[in-house]
């Protein structure tokens, strides 16, 4: 799969497509009420960012605790629920008089749910294109959620301030349902994954099964690290260009799209695996001339350049599909999803730590400097986990042939199903 046009063509691909986009309006919208809302309320920054932020960190109490789920409920009706019930959370969080505590408890119960749907919806998408056409469709829903998030907080800023907090709260609550409306009508009834019963223990047996092949450990390893440490600068532009950080978002946005584009749709696949570390480098390594304090016309064009290396978690999630098996598809990109945003939350904390200590502009470098850092340390294993490895195709029950065409059965005692992420 090539084209936008063969993606739009593949059915039930439209309406996931048009599911995640209604949630990531409604997402961007409610948080920005909610964390205005919050702050209007009490003065604290701190509780602001816990409202709007809260959610992304509590996404690792989901992804240990409900992802074994992700493989075994209906797709379909798991989507549609989910939204239903982030519909009822907004609505209840608009309440008048209802106590801070009470909101905070929403949001960050909504967060643990996230984990679960980020893992139902990326396992339908990877069920729908085939392996073969994930990069295309996850880079084209990369690019709806880029441009959803841009109009998302133009719009839920004109919300709060014409209709108040309270009122974009509840547009966000009629977004989620729109998005429910769509999953349950748009996307066809298909059975689970995977059968058994979804546990707190058989999510700690599926994270540790992934986690255990040495390739994949690595894989995620690239898709949270170094990716979280240069958002941990990103979240230091405000503190750097108090007035114009917008323009930098913005830059950033635009690098991201165009990243997306090139290796969604025109990058062939034979190259794609061999520009995993050159694109995770240049995603850090404009961000060093930070240190220098360049101004705005230096600083976005830098920036622009290196949002283009986000693409790298595309061809990592590519990978990580390529090594997972599919009855695990849905766990393996919700925990890749929960990781790297509670990594992002962390990094984000760090670098405020740093640049309280220094400033914006060090902040902003040291967290670059380590996600190049990290990248080298990791740039072996990436390349060992371009090629499946015999041990890895043994656990999928693959017969390996080597260079000289001997066939290379599984071992005997090798789990089935651990094969490389």
């Amino acid at each position: 799969m090539r084209t936008y046009q063969e993606l739009f063509r593949t059915p039930e691909f439209t309406p996931l497509f048009l599911t995640t986009a209604g949630q990531v309006a409604a997402q961007t919208v409610s948080g920005l009420a909610l964390g205005t809302l919050v702050f209007t309320r009490t003065g604290s920054p701190l509780l602001s960012a816990l409202a709007m932020f809260g959610p992304a960190l509590a996404q690792v109490i989901g992804a240990t605790m409900l992802l074994s789920a992700a493989d075994r409920l209906p797709p379909r009706a798991t989507l549609a629920a989910l939204s239903l019930l982030f519909a009822l959370g907004m609505a209840a969080a608009a309440l008048p008089g209802l106590p801070v505590p009470a909101v905070l408890g929403i949001v960050l119960g909504l967060g643990v749910l996230a984990a679960l749907g980020g893992g139902v919806r990326l396992g339908l998408l990877n069920e729908i294109l085939t392996k073969e056409g994930y990069l295309l469709g996850r880079s084209t829903i990369n690019m709806s959620s880029g441009l959803m998030q841009i109009g998302g907080y133009a719009t839920g800023g004109l919300l709060v301030a014409v209709l108040s907090p309270r009122g974009a709260l509840l547009t966000g609550a009629a977004l989620y349902l729109v998005a429910a409306a769509v999953a349950r009508l748009g996307l066809s009834r298909r059975p689970s994954r995977a059968t058994g019963r979804a546990s707190i223990g058989q999510t700690w047996r599926n994270n540790a099964r992934l986690l255990s092949s040495p390739p994949r450990r690595t894989v995620y390893l690239a898709l949270w690290v170094p990716n979280g440490l240069v958002v941990g600068c990103e979240s230091l532009y405000v503190s750097y260009a108090p007035d114009r950080a917008g323009l930098l978002f913005a830059a950033g946005a635009a690098g991201m799209l165009t990243g997306d584009i090139l290796i969604g749709r025109f990058v062939p696949r034979r190259w794609r695996s061999r520009l995993t570390v050159p694109l995770l480098l240049l995603l850090a390594a404009p961000h060093l001339f930070f240190f220098l304090g360049p101004a705005l016309p230096v600083a976005a064009p830098l920036v622009a350049l290196a949002t283009v290396g986000f693409a790298a978690s595309l061809i990592s999630q590519e990978r990580l599909m390529a090594l997972t098996p599919d009855e695990l598809s849905g766990h393996a990109l919700g925990l890749h999803s929960a990781g790297m945003l509670t990594m992002q939350g962390v990094c984000a904390l760090l670098a405020g730590a740093v640049a309280e200590r220094t400033s914006p502009a060090t902040g902003i470098t040291v967290l670059a400097a380590a996600s190049v850092a990290v990248t080298l340390m990791l740039a072996r294993g990436l390349r060992r986990a371009e090629e499946p490895v015999r041990g890895e195709a043994a656990e999928a029950g693959v017969v390996v042939r080597t260079r000289a065409a001997d066939a290379v059965p599984p071992s005997p005692g090798d789990p089935v199903g651990t094969d490389p992420a």
